[in-house]
């Protein structure tokens, strides 16, 4: 009988993302301990940090306060999350260039299914890695590791072993090999309290796993222990999805210290709004619903929302938002947080213009207002003002 051929699947992980993007334009912050995030003097978080940062204990999702009192020479940068956005746009596009099917996971990393195309790239697969990186610096200036492997949990698994900007190869039949000597932590989904639960059973590496067998595991953790066994073997999720509807678009911010007067959370709200329609342009989609949330001092959380007309324009996206505001806002209330969500797209396509002369000068208008915002900064010109 034929056996099935092994998947061909690449992981690539953009190191550093939101830190290697800011040094581009700031290549003083090379070599220095640098982090992404919310301001230290209020409640913000670190969103990405580099490897000098990490060597002091630094990471993602830490308080800003708490890493600078970690690593004191720590450089503390706002970040610019449209433009972020923008680049993963353009190396997603590149990247459909090099492979046949290419599926985004996030902002920053990246699945390639090669299956079948060893051809393309002279049947030497690790070379093509090589080429992958050498594309992201020569064209991008950013570093990233690249993984080959039969599954995409074993190909991200094996990014993890070579970080920073390192290239790992998994050839098909030593995948238990391979993954025997990692902690039981390499595993997606296994946090610190699945960890710490495997360890009072005295399962502290992946081949500990491999030894136990599946139903011992299963009986150890429900059907969560059938996944974990079947990665332990090698398996995993093989299905590289080309395509992913994007549901909604949404930013939020969560203040330093709570906000009381409404002119104030307007101008929070309008630079939320700029951000999150520039975003649906860049996709090219048009919402048809807006959401706002607003949070309380005490954690009260509140969210509205409105079915709108297609559009991503700033302005009309504005109104409907400052509508919702001005209907949820208790007076003199303290507000902790606020974002704004567009959901139920169109794209361009989908999107009958009744008026299409005006709205398709509004529309190059406002690409251009992006371009202006990207190269000279957010407060440089306001879509609303237009």
């Amino acid at each position: 009988m034929e056996t099935s051929r092994p998947r061909a699947i690449i992981h690539l992980d953009l190191d550093c993302f939101f830190v290697s993007v800011e040094r581009i334009s700031h290549p003083e912050l090379r070599g220095k301990p640098v982090a992404v995030g919310g301001s230290p003097s209020g409640r913000g978080v670190v969103a990405s940090c580099s490897y000098e940062a990490r060597t002091f204990g630094v990471r993602s999702a830490m308080p800003t306060a708490q890493a600078l009192r970690l690593c004191p020479g720590l450089i503390v940068r706002q970040g610019h999350h449209g433009h972020y956005g923008d680049v993963s746009q353009r190396i997603a596009k590149r990247l459909e260039e090099l492979a046949p099917i290419v599926e985004q996971a996030s902002i920053d990393e990246f699945y390639l299914d090669v299956t079948g195309c060893e051809s393309l790239y002279g049947n030497d697969l690790p070379a093509f890695l090589g080429r992958l990186q050498h594309v992201l610096l020569d064209e991008f200036s950013l570093p990233c590791t690249v993984s080959l492997a039969s599954t995409k949990t074993l190909a991200k698994i094996a990014t993890d072993t070579v970080k920073p900007a390192g290239r790992c190869v998994v050839p098909s039949g030593t995948e238990r090999e391979f993954l025997s000597p990692l902690p039981v932590s390499a595993i997606p989904g296994v946090g610190p309290k699945t960890r710490e639960h495997l360890s009072r059973h005295h399962l502290f590496t992946i081949a500990d796993v491999q030894r136990l067998g599946r139903e011992a595991l299963v009986s150890l953790l429900g059907a969560h222990g059938l996944w974990l066994w079947k990665v332990a073997q090698g398996g995993g999720t093989e299905i590289v999805a080309p395509e992913h509807e994007r549901k909604s678009i949404g930013r939020e911010e969560t203040f330093p210290k709570d906000v009381t007067d409404e002119p104030e959370l307007r101008k929070i709200l309008l630079a939320l709004v700029e951000d999150v329609s520039a975003s649906m342009r860049r996709s090219s989609l048009k919402a048809r619903k807006v959401s706002l949330k607003l949070r309380y001092s005490d954690f009260t959380t509140l969210t509205r929302d409105r079915t709108i007309p297609p559009t991503n324009d700033d302005a009309v996206v504005l109104r409907w938002a400052i509508d919702l505001l001005h209907k949820t806002l208790e007076q003199g209330r303290p507000v902790r947080l606020l974002g704004v969500r567009a959901s139920e797209f169109l794209d361009d396509a989908q999107t009958e213009l009744k008026f299409q002369t005006p709205e398709e000068k509004r529309e190059t208008m406002l690409k251009a207002v992006d371009e202006l915002r990207r190269k000279y900064g957010d407060d440089i010109i306001h879509a609303t003002q237009l």
